[in-house]
């Protein structure tokens, strides 16, 4: 007697029920906490008109596993997500502090600079006034002779210069910068030394009892050329000193005056 029964025979079988499809996504999870649990799954239980229980099958737990480890899984990606954003953050704030530390930097060696700049300005501007400024050729001393006094002493019937008082061993200076275009035995002006300074004109230093320098050395103001004496035509220790308009004799001017002229008080 034949029936329409549908056997396993016939090759087909009821679609697994909403829980099941769920279960089987979790299968492969559940095989690392669970054994054999998985495996009956695909008994041909499933293939009955009644689907077992959850509570028969065992499925309960693991959906339950399984939802636990979904929660671990999150739990540890939002941990590795917030460990990632603080490092971005400390790497954003190192980077931050670098720049922070680069641009003081920078501002300070720019200040220093400024500052070094300024001060070798400033240096060399009073190197500047120091060369451009007139001294007087003795320190503590005064005139004892003035300009074109007459007497028979001078071959020219005057004085061509003025006489400083001032006894033998005395330094006697430059009184502004220039080069040395005479230094030696002058005749009547014993040991001299003839200065051409940077405005074309000319001093003159004799009767002295050594000398300092050499023709073709440049001195500065105030710069040590010798000491003072008596040797030449003198009748005793003194500087005599002359302004010219020339190195030779004869284009003498005011020595008072030239050397008021820049600034030396006599």
């Amino acid at each position: 007697m034949a029936f329409g029964s549908r056997t396993a025979g016939s090759g087909k079988h009821r679609g697994s029920s909403r829980l099941s499809r769920r279960t089987a996504g979790y299968a492969g999870i559940a095989a690392l906490a669970t054994t054999g649990v998985v495996g009956s799954l695909a008994g041909p239980a499933f293939a009955a008109d009644k689907a077992p229980s959850v509570e028969d099958t065992g499925l309960n737990n693991i959906v339950v596993v399984a939802d636990g480890l979904e929660g671990e899984i999150q739990a540890q990606a939002a941990s590795q997500q917030r460990a990632a954003e603080a490092a971005a953050a400390k790497a954003q704030a190192e980077a931050e502090a670098k720049q922070r530390a680069a641009e003081a930097k920078a501002k300070a060696e720019a200040r220093a600079k400024a500052e070094r700049e300024a001060a070798e300005r400033a240096a060399r501007e009073e190197e500047r006034k120091r060369l451009n400024t007139f001294v007087s050729p003795l320190s503590d001393t005064y005139v004892s002779t003035q300009y074109h006094a007459g007497g028979g002493m001078w071959s020219s019937g005057s004085h061509t210069g003025i006489d400083f008082h001032a006894s033998s061993g005395t330094e006697v200076h430059s009184v502004g910068l220039g080069t040395v275009v005479e230094a030696g035995y002058g005749g009547a002006y014993g040991n001299n030394v003839v200065i051409k300074h940077a405005d074309g004109t000319y001093t003159q230093y004799g009767h002295m009892s050594s000398l300092s320098v050499s023709v073709g050395q440049q001195v500065t103001p105030g710069q040590k050329i010798g000491l003072s004496g008596s040797t030449g035509n003198s009748s005793g220790p003194h500087l005599h000193f002359e302004a010219r308009t020339g190195a030779d004799y004869g284009s003498d001017i005011d020595p008072v005056a030239y050397l008021r002229s820049h600034g030396v008080t006599v």
